[in-house]
């Protein structure tokens, strides 16, 4: 088999560590696909995604279209004559008329072992949920939603200290070793059907979920923390102060008794961590970040002379966002 031509759709980061990868070693890329400019920064001066950046860079074709439902949009991108598309958080949805183009089909690089976390969200509800392992697959799109035969899977354990953050780059660069070890082994692999009823959905993110709720479990508080870290982060309230919690860990996981603290209220406060009261267990903040200040150890944060968060103070019960 040649070398097939590749259109690339992708967006972030995540997508153009991926297409950096094929370029590596060499793939043809006949052109990219990538989400409009969008505005950014405090100029909200258009910006284009990550992906764009990087095929200008190579001088490949870049195409920007809003979506598929104009017939030229389709036309345009048959007339590449690709022979596969490859896919990676490109954000919009694909119709059937642009699936069925490629002869060889198109490609998902997807953030989990599936069918476990199908949907929006993979990395930050593997973390969430507890989950040990985690990974790429390698699937064959179709209509369904990450519905489609798995080609290639790597795994990778997810560690007590990873975020959102460290482990979306993890996976990105073995997203990239994915797709570039099926690419070379395309006519070799053998679809491996989904068992929908192993299916679980991870959803979309959203800026109400950084609202700790502290009658919750120590342990599930803390891997909220650590799974929105960046994004949408976490934050609890106290006094009038909305205060991000960037860093904490569990103290006691329940088996050691709170009684006769409410939820949220600060047990302890030394330079080494803030402990807080959970609904179930306790947990030490070890970073935050106070309104309009960067983000700061809590060995800084006491010895700075804060009086803030001293102990008996209170966290607000949970205060729900609107949703994006």
């Amino acid at each position: 088999m040649t070398s097939p031509r590749i259109i690339f759709a992708g967006t972030p980061e995540f997508a153009a560590t991926a297409l950096q990868a094929l370029i590596d070693r060499q793939f043809e890329i006949v052109a990219v696909y990538t989400q409009p400019d969008r505005p950014a920064g405090r100029g909200h001066k258009l910006t284009p995604s990550p992906v764009k950046k990087l095929a200008l860079t190579h001088q490949i074709p870049v195409e920007q279209p809003v979506s598929f439902k104009d017939p030229e949009d389709i036309a345009t991108l048959a007339n590449y004559n690709a022979d596969i598309m490859i896919v990676a958080a490109y954000g919009l949805i694909l119709p059937k008329a642009v699936l069925d183009i490629p002869a060889l089909g198109c490609l998902n690089i997807h953030a989990s072992i599936l069918p476990r976390w199908r949907g929006a969200a993979p990395i930050q509800r593997a973390i969430q949920a507890g989950d040990k392992e985690t990974g790429i697959t390698i699937m064959q799109m179709e209509a369904g939603l990450d519905t489609g035969p798995m080609l290639l899977k790597l795994t990778t354990e997810i560690q007590d200290s990873d975020t959102g953050g460290s482990l979306h780059d993890r996976l990105a660069e073995l997203g990239g070793q994915a797709i570039v070890a099926a690419m070379e082994k395309l006519e070799s692999l053998s679809p491996e059907p989904q068992d929908n009823s192993l299916a679980t959905y991870a959803s979309k993110l959203h800026k109400s979920e950084s609202a700790i709720d502290w009658s919750q479990p120590a342990d599930d508080i803390a891997r909220n923390i650590r799974a929105f870290n960046p994004w949408p982060g976490t934050h609890g309230i106290c006094g009038k102060d909305q205060i991000k919690i960037w860093e904490a860990e569990v103290i006691h996981n329940g088996q050691t008794d709170t009684t006769g603290r409410s939820p949220g209220t600060i047990i302890h406060r030394q330079s080494t961590g803030i402990e807080v009261a959970c609904g179930k267990g306790s947990l030490i903040i070890r970073k935050l970040q106070l309104p309009g200040a960067k983000a700061l150890s809590v060995t800084d944060f006491v010895n700075g002379n804060q009086t803030k968060l001293m102990p008996g103070e209170q966290f607000e019960a949970i205060v729900q966002e609107p949703r994006d």
